[in-house]
């Protein structure tokens, strides 16, 4: 189809006129342009809109008055569509889908969500769990609107740093170094190793050991975070993690500590990943705004502040 809204609306005002002068004159165009919109028409449809009566101005052909009903409904569909995109990109409303990584999402997303929602009960939230490389994948494919997660280099997608996480050694609390305060890689040489099995999460630690230049004795790993602090609980070895859970007892029933990581290592950077090229709805913006004010390096929903 090759005619546009703006020459069915010259068209609707030449109708209703019955006058290119009197159409000119309500809609402020020129006469020229209205007449060159109907003859458009006229020719995309290979139709006659109107009869024209010399200094008499118009009437409306059979085909025309058809027409015509059907381009008013059609530019009140428009209208409808246009304020509904409006309503999408300036209220606070609809559907909003956040991905958060498994080991901080039980304490990040709870109260981050119920505070949000409260703000803006006409949000309708959908939040999903996955690890890091999932969570890019489901941003850039448009099945997420937003994530949160720690910085990944390499991707295709925006990340905006709310937070730095230091990376901490967990020990079970009756061990012999936990009240040690802090320690470092070199402390805990060759003694068993609980790994977090992501992705990215692994990468990262097992990092860590090759930078201080030390053999990683690996006993156990897994990729649920509880499931490795049970284990630490339990005795079966140490482990590194970065987030925080307020809570030191496992879900054993052990209790854990947390030790400072002395080691010069850089800490992960916690964000919001959203996509480049897709306009953020209001509720999009909204809920960057609230994480923005809810994290910070000092202070993160349901995590223990150093």
């Amino acid at each position: 189809m090759r005619f546009t809204l703006k020459q069915l609306s010259y068209f609707v005002a030449a109708g209703e006129a019955n006058s290119i002068t009197l159409a000119s004159e309500r809609v402020h165009i020129s006469q020229p342009s209205i007449s060159s919109a109907i003859s458009q028409l006229e020719a995309e449809f290979e139709v006659q809109l109107f009869y024209r009566h010399h200094a008499q101005g118009l009437s409306l052909t059979p085909a025309g008055q058809r027409l015509l009903v059907a381009a008013r409904d059609l530019l009140h569909q428009a209208e409808s569509l246009h304020d509904l995109a409006e309503e999408i990109t300036t209220s606070v409303g609809g559907p909003l889908r956040v991905g958060a990584f498994r080991t901080f999402a039980p304490l990040i997303l709870p109260e981050l969500c119920v505070s949000f929602s409260e703000m803006h009960p006409k949000v309708s939230l959908e939040m999903v769990e996955d690890d890091e490389s999932e969570l890019v994948s489901k941003v850039r494919k448009a099945e997420l609107d937003i994530a949160l997660t720690y910085q990944q280099e390499g991707i295709d997608l925006d990340f905006e740093q709310l937070a730095l996480l230091p990376t901490y050694v967990l020990l079970p609390a009756g061990h012999g170094l936990a009240k040690s305060g802090s320690l470092s890689l070199k402390d805990l040489a060759g003694q068993p190793f609980v790994l977090l099995d992501l992705p990215v999460s692994r990468d990262y630690f097992m990092s860590l050991f090759h930078k201080a230049g030390l053999p990683v004795n690996i006993i156990a790993r897994s990729a649920q975070p509880e499931t490795v602090r049970s284990y630490v609980a339990s005795g079966l070895g140490f482990s590194l993690l970065t987030a925080r859970p307020k809570s030191l007892t496992a879900l054993n029933g052990r209790n854990l500590a947390y030790l400072y990581l002395d080691d010069d290592f850089p800490p992960m950077r916690l964000g919001m990943v959203t996509a480049r090229n897709i306009r953020k709805t209001r509720a999009v913006e909204a809920f960057e705004e609230h994480c923005r004010k809810s994290i910070s390096t000092h202070s993160i929903p349901g995590m223990m502040s150093w």
